[in-house]
């Protein structure tokens, strides 16, 4: 008996991922400037904070949270609108990443590139946002990679803003077993009806929870979980959201709704071939 009990603990301390426990997550709806990256980080760091006093263990800022969209041509190769490896910007969230053991997850701007991050006490990984939107094209290039981020806390399935409009994105990080998604954006408060439909079909057409953290002009942060079901969601104001997220509620749901057994690629493919040119 005492034999089983040590290699229990010692699999959870080794393997902390695979214990079954619910993982406090918060939404920081913050409000973003372009181009003001002294202030941007002063709202991030103090939003962080409160998230951190909460217990939050997985802190999502939204997209491009430190430099928002800066176009200002006398600034487009300074820190007011991008960073370059090693990403001294985050430089703090790495501090508080070691003092908490937290996972922050955001974007930023290097080069022609807008990249989504994890960032932890293990370090930073990257991702690429594979649709720019109209006029972002001029400025972005769209990234080729799609995979799940491996963390501590789990495989981070991560999109921006519009990748949300593509199935096609969540679909692939979920056939790759992300365990949760996270979508950082700034999608404009006019079409927030559209970003909670998009957000919700996203979680429950993936079975899995959905992080979906929006900038504050826009509003209606959500945390959702692997069911479609609201945990929590934002206003319209600068505000932060928290909520616990399951991390076995997800197999338990697919095991009750057998979706993903159920698919059958061989008869999707053929469509892809024949779609018209529009």
């Amino acid at each position: 008996m005492c034999i089983f009990l040590l290699f229990y603990v010692m699999s959870i301390l080794i393997y902390p991922k695979l214990s079954s426990f619910a993982m406090r997550a918060a939404c920081l709806q913050q409000q973003v400037e372009p181009c003001k990256a002294e202030e941007n980080l002063s709202r991030a760091l103090q939003m962080a904070g409160a998230a951190l006093a909460q217990g939050a263990q997985i802190l999502v800022f939204p997209e491009l949270f430190l430099t928002g969209f800066c176009y200002e041509p006398s600034l487009q190769s300074s820190s007011s609108a991008e960073d370059h490896s090693p990403y001294l910007s985050l430089d703090p969230f790495r501090a508080l990443a070691l003092d908490h053991d937290c996972l922050f997850i955001g974007s930023l701007r290097s080069g022609r590139q807008n990249l989504g991050f994890c960032l932890d006490s293990g370090g930073l990984q990257l991702r690429p946002k594979i649709h720019p939107f109209a006029g972002e094209k001029e400025h972005f290039d769209g990234g080729d990679i799609i995979a799940p981020v491996d963390t501590r806390w789990g495989r981070v399935g991560l999109l921006i803003c519009y990748d949300l409009r593509f199935p096609e994105v969540a679909r692939s990080l979920a056939l790759q077993d992300a365990d949760f998604l996270v979508t950082v954006a700034q999608f404009p408060a006019r079409r927030r009806a559209q970003w909670r439909t998009l957000c919700l079909a996203r979680a429950i057409e993936n079975q899995m929870p959905h992080l979906a953290c929006n900038w504050a002009r826009g509003g209606g942060s959500l945390l959702i979980n692997a069911r479609g079901e609201v945990l929590a969601e934002a206003g319209s104001e600068e505000t932060m959201i928290c909520s616990d997220i399951d991390p076995a509620d997800r197999d338990a749901f697919r095991r009750e709704f057998s979706c993903f057994a159920d698919r059958r690629p061989q008869v999707y493919g053929r469509w892809e071939a024949e779609r018209p040119n529009l």
